[in-house]
């Protein structure tokens, strides 16, 4: 107080603010009592309002899943799904609960338990080869072909003119010899297992020399030089990375000690600039030279001519003209069939191979052997293979239709929601699979943000799908690639992008 007030005036006035200072946290504590004690019967309402497991079990919305699911699953979402929403409630994340919301979470989870791990998808990547994806997409025979022989007893290993044991190469061998023109063939279940059988029955405790630029990593961190060592054969490398030439081999060349001249295609990466590649007609004259097999890994296994989509990358039949002694390439690449490692060339060095313990060590089953049976006999007509396989007829798809697709999907979607801001962009997709790098193929998108949404709830939404829409996501858009959305799933892609824009946002406790 200012000077000339009297003190007992002044010890009241202090007396009154701390009385007054003092009675705050009183209010204070009583007030937030009030609240905790509001909060606390709101909580103990809604966990009154939680259904019991055995009602739950009677719904008749869980009727349909006791055909057809284990009733433990049943029971098991049930619980899980009660259990959660009483968590969400005693941590305060709920403050209203609704009986049919519960049901749909519990249908939710009994969906998602049913789910196998592995499933399908719609690649709107525009990557054709998608490794993480499965690869290569079989054509309507091949598929066809793997059922009939997977649903049956079929001729494996029975010869039918002789009624006799046969040979499960048989049954491929001979088409490909057909289509390829070599002496003898052989299938085993991937391309490094082709590599790895033939280095180990043609050059085991032997040199095999290979360019430094193609000691490649197949994929999966598999690596030239380690399948090599494991194989038996001793590494030779011979020029340098950017450069190598035929003198390069010819001076690693000893004799009675050089098992194999290797070249491997760098199908999976390019090297440009200041460089030097030695060809294979000049390794095949210096193997005829030095009387020592040419071996060839070209890894993709391009059957036809793409070039004028335009995709550069070597043939295997255009290879074999060079008189190389043994091709080695995948089945589920650019061939477009199976996974599978394809041997061709000279019989007794397929032969070789065939008598090698490893060969039923690596050896491919009967479906793999009537997919990849049924995907050959389309190249016995190429231009009926660029129709009917689907990597070829989606590199081969005309950039006007892809256009037409972009635009009919956009049409839909603006005519029924306005959940989207949707545009028809064009777009770069890729082979992929290891194949053909750095050659990119002109296509068509539509690019999609949400008007509600972010971009990654609707991507995440979309892998959520009944049918997983796999995107990608450029500029801060999700683009849908037309390249590689197969005709057939156009309709489960507007569902799936219709579902989302049509969600509630109820709450959700799946």
């Amino acid at each position: 107080m200012g000077a000339g007030v009297p003190s007992g005036l002044q010890n009241q006035y202090k007396g009154l603010v701390a009385s007054w200072v003092g009675s705050i946290p009183t209010y204070s504590r009583h007030f937030l009592s009030q609240q905790e004690g509001v909060q606390m019967d709101k909580k103990n309402e809604l966990l009154r309002q939680i259904p019991k497991i055995d009602e739950v079990l009677k719904d008749q919305r869980l009727f349909m899943f006791f055909e057809d699911t284990s009733r433990s699953i049943i029971v098991e979402s049930v619980r899980e799904v009660i259990e959660d929403v009483r968590q969400r409630i005693l941590n305060n994340r709920i403050d209203s609960l609704f009986y049919d919301d519960i049901i749909d979470s519990i249908v939710a989870r009994i969906n998602s338990k049913k789910q196998k791990s592995l499933r399908q998808v719609i690649n709107c990547t525009g990557t054709i080869i998608h490794t993480n994806l499965g690869r290569a997409i079989l054509s309507k025979e091949a598929c066809k072909s793997a059922v009939e022989v997977a649903s049956n007893y079929s001729t494996l290993e029975y010869n039918l003119k002789r009624g006799s044991r046969g040979s499960r190469h048989e049954h491929v061998d001979k088409l490909i010899t057909k289509i390829t023109g070599v002496e003898a063939a052989m299938v085993v279940n991937n391309n490094a297992a082709a590599v790895f059988l033939c280095l180990s029955a043609l050059a085991k405790d032997k040199d095999v020399i290979v360019s430094r630029g193609e000691l490649v990593e197949i994929g999966g961190s598999f690596r030239i030089p380690e399948i090599m060592e494991l194989s038996g054969a001793r590494l030779v490398e011979v020029g340098t990375t950017n450069k190598t030439n035929i003198e390069d081999y010819r001076r690693a060349i000893i004799e009675g000690q050089t098992g194999l001249l290797l070249k491997v295609h760098t199908s999976n990466f390019k090297i440009v600039g200041f460089t030097k590649e030695t060809t294979l007609n000049e390794l095949v004259d210096l193997g005829r030279e030095a009387s020592i097999p040419v071996i060839y890994d070209i890894g993709s296994g391009l059957m036809t001519d793409l070039s004028d989509w335009p995709i550069h990358e070597p043939t295997v039949i255009d290879s074999l003209k060079a008189g190389i002694d043994i091709i080695l390439f995948s089945g589920d690449k650019l061939l477009g069939g199976p996974q599978a490692g394809i041997i061709a060339g000279k019989k007794k060095y397929v032969d070789m191979m065939k008598e090698h313990p490893l060969a039923r060590v690596v050896r491919v089953d009967k479906m793999t052997l009537a997919a990849l049976e049924a995907t050959f006999y389309e190249y016995i007509d190429p231009e009926k293979a660029k129709r009917n396989i689907p990597v070829l007829s989606m590199i081969s798809v005309s950039e006007e239709e892809l256009k037409d697709r972009a635009y009919r999907l956009m049409e839909i979607l603006n005519r029924k929601t306005d959940a989207y801001e949707l545009k028809v962009v064009k777009t770069q997709a890729q082979i992929g699979g290891g194949s053909a790098p750095n050659q990119f193929l002109p296509s068509y998108g539509v690019s999609l943000k949400g008007t509600k949404l972010t971009i990654e709830q609707i991507e995440r939404r979309l892998r959520e799908h009944r049918i997983p829409v796999i995107v990608r996501i450029y500029n801060n858009q999700i683009l849908l690639d037309m390249r590689t959305l197969l005709e057939d799933l156009f309709e489960d892609l507007v569902e799936a992008l219709l579902t989302i824009a049509n969600e509630t946002g109820r709450n959700s406790y799946a």
